[in-house]
């Protein structure tokens, strides 16, 4: 069993993606669903229930909360992602090109490889938030 778990690690990585998307969804699912107890509470009362909780039926059910967004006081909130993208992969890159130049566990070319794609996706995210700004966005 041990020797599994030292084989396939990085498994964890895509299964814990796929657990807290898995919740995110039913979280969603409870949001819309508690609304839906809600108006129709107001209907049993006679009451027209206010816009905004009409409002929360409209938006898709996997749809992102911008509350958050909201508070900071605008901005493109897909350029602010492009930006965090930028220096996660930026400093994931350099962080497995100091395993590659280090040689750690003798996988230095692996890590290599590694460091090149997350150095190309540091790019293309820069690129994105680049043309993003420049968009007006």
């Amino acid at each position: 069993m041990e020797d599994l778990f030292r084989s396939y690690w990085w498994l964890l990585f895509p299964l814990a993606w796929f657990v807290f998307g898995g919740f995110n969804s039913f979280l969603n699912y409870r949001r819309q669903k508690d609304t839906l107890d809600l108006i129709k509470t107001y209907a049993a009362k006679g009451q027209e229930p206010p816009e905004a909780l009409l409002k929360v039926l409209e938006r898709p059910i996997d749809a992102d909360d911008d509350s958050w967004h909201s508070r900071r006081g605008g901005g493109s909130r897909m350029n602010d992602g492009n930006w965090f993208s930028v220096v996660l992969f930026g400093v994931m890159g350099v962080g497995f090109a100091y395993a590659s130049y280090a040689d750690i566990y003798g996988a230095g070319e692996a890590f290599l490889i590694v460091a090149f794609v997350l150095g190309a996706l540091c790019l293309a995210s820069l690129v994105s938030a680049l043309m993003g700004r420049r968009r007006g966005e």
